[in-house]
Order: C-alpha cells, then structure tokens, then sequence
C-alpha cells in the first residue's frame, strides 16, 4: 500500500489524522519555550524570541492542517509538519524522538484510517445492495 502525500482522505482518517496533529502542536508548543530557555541559557536572548516564534508558527501550522485535514490541503500540510519537526532536531537534538515518535503514528493512522474507510465504505455497499 502507498502512502498518500496528497488527495483528500476519508472521514474516520481525517478525524484521526486531525487529532494526531492537535497533539503535535502541544507537544510543538513545548519545544517553542524549551528552544528560547536553552538560547537565553546561552546567552542568545535575541535568538530565544526569533526561535520561539519559529516554534510556535510550527505549532500554529499543525494546528491549521488539522483543520483543513477533511480537504484536499490538509494532508500535503500534514506531511509538511511532519518534515519541519524532523528538521526542528537541528535546533534541539532531542526533538528527533518526538519526530520519529510522531511520524510514526502520522503512518500508522494514515494506513490504519485508511483500511477503516475503505471497511466502512463496503459494509456500506454490502448494505445498501441487501436493502434492493
């Protein structure tokens, strides 16, 4: 199975990726404050507020996919949020585990969804064929 990249999903993947991103950006948002505490401890103020913002646009980006996961937008945004948190590990080393941790549930709802859609969408056939 191919993993989409673009397209619209259907509603029980949407809703799932859309919760998944929700998560992310709290988790996004902690890594914000995380990324300014350890470039003021550094005595890079200036920078702290610059890389707050940067983290907290990253967080408002997945929060913005997962509102527009139920069109076709949302998941070429999500995949998106998924590379810039893979690429936020060059500011924090630790963010690697919450990328790999993320992305793996991004996958594993993606194709998971997917099957119960596709499920759903045969029980419904089925249903509908048995009602004529």
């Amino acid at each position: 199975m191919r993993l989409p990249l673009v397209g619209t999903t259907g509603k029980f993947t949407y809703r799932l990726l859309a919760v998944a991103l929700v998560g992310q950006a709290v988790v996004l948002s902690f890594f914000a404050l995380v990324v300014r505490a350890l470039a003021i401890a550094d005595d890079r103020a200036a920078d702290g507020g610059r890389l707050l913002w940067v983290g907290l646009g990253l967080a408002a980006l997945a929060v913005v996919a997962a509102g527009l996961m139920r069109g076709p937008v949302g998941l070429p945004l999500g995949w998106l949020v998924q590379v810039l948190t893979w690429a936020s590990a060059l500011l924090v080393p630790a963010m690697v585990g919450v990328a790999v941790v993320f992305t793996a549930l991004w996958v594993l709802l993606l194709v998971q969804g997917t099957r119960v859609d596709a499920l759903s969408a045969r029980r419904a056939a089925e249903g509908a064929a048995a009602a004529e």
